[in-house]
């Protein structure tokens, strides 16, 4: 893309966005446990009403239940993201039940620890399933029924550093997580050039104490064995321990929530981090081989 084919039309609506949360509705992906659980808990203490979704359905309806306990006016939804018609049956319910949505959260994600060519098309299939092609699924089922209900509103998409930087090791991963970036950048792009009360942000949290980690427990393809390698047995054993040493899920939340109130696009959950992504944006701008960065 030529420099003149950057335009200047990409202005943002006027008016308050999202201020008052009572009443309005959340969607969230990924909500029995982890970050998804935690962005629920903050959705709640909005006054949000909740639509909580996830491929373990006895989790999911621990998770509601506990909720409800609280007074919270919520409903759980099995649902396997990567699944087209599950995402829309999850769509259908909402709007069902609600009316309208105004928050979606498109956090379901899991991870394969593994060098490229041992990656297998299985590994592929169940990484991009999930943490990709399950955002774009609800984009196109939630987002037409949003714009047409004409409210404000505002997606959240779950990407991760390994959006914005590279890592050994984690080939699939990766890859899906900077799709979720620029799908995101574009989306932003695509709802603001035609004056939506949509609002975007991708977040991009670095090692969060969630159950990652152990995300094959959900795999129903069957899965392929693990890494051969000793380098990718250390960086599968660095990432988990760098995930067992990361900030709690309210914290992601907390970032969360202070992003839809100031519409602020990218959610970094480690200020320190940013330099990593500098580096690697350097390595682009000079041309020079990529530089490995430390797992800490």
């Amino acid at each position: 893309m030529s420099t003149a084919a950057i335009c200047s039309t990409d202005r943002e609506p006027t008016g308050n966005h999202m201020k008052n949360l009572q009443g309005k509705v959340a969607v969230i992906t990924g909500a029995a446990e982890g970050i998804g659980k935690g962005i629920a808990a903050r959705a709640a203490a909005e006054g949000m009403k909740l639509v909580l979704a996830d491929i373990n359905a006895a989790k999911l309806e621990t998770t509601v239940a506990g909720f409800k306990a609280m007074g919270v006016e919520v409903i759980g939804v099995p649902t396997d993201v990567a699944r087209e018609e599950q995402i829309n049956a999850l769509a259908d319910q909402a709007f069902a039940r609600f009316g309208n949505v105004h928050l979606l959260v498109n956090n379901a994600g899991v991870a394969v620890a593994k060098p490229a060519w041992e990656t297998s098309q299985k590994d592929w299939d169940w990484v991009m399933g999930v943490n990709f092609y399950g955002v774009s699924h609800a984009l196109r089922a939630f987002i037409p029924r949003m714009l047409e209900n004409g409210e404000e509103g505002h997606i959240v998409n779950t990407a991760s550093m390994a959006g914005l930087t590279s890592q050994p090791s984690l080939a699939s991963y990766n890859a899906s997580k900077h799709a979720v970036v620029t799908l995101s950048e574009g989306l932003h792009h695509d709802l603001t050039l035609r004056q939506s009360h949509i609002k975007v942000s991708v977040l991009c949290p670095g090692w969060v104490k969630t159950g990652i980690g152990h995300s094959e427990r959900n795999r129903e393809n069957g899965g392929d064995s693990g890494p051969t390698d000793a380098v990718a047995l250390k960086v599968g054993m660095s990432v988990l321990n760098a995930v067992q040493n990361g900030i709690a899920v309210t914290q992601v939340a907390d970032e969360v929530f202070d992003a839809i109130a100031a519409e602020r696009f990218y959610i970094l959950t480690h200020p320190e981090m940013k330099q990593a992504i500098e580096v690697r944006m350097q390595d682009v701008l000079q041309q020079r081989t990529p530089t490995l960065l430390k797992i800490t």
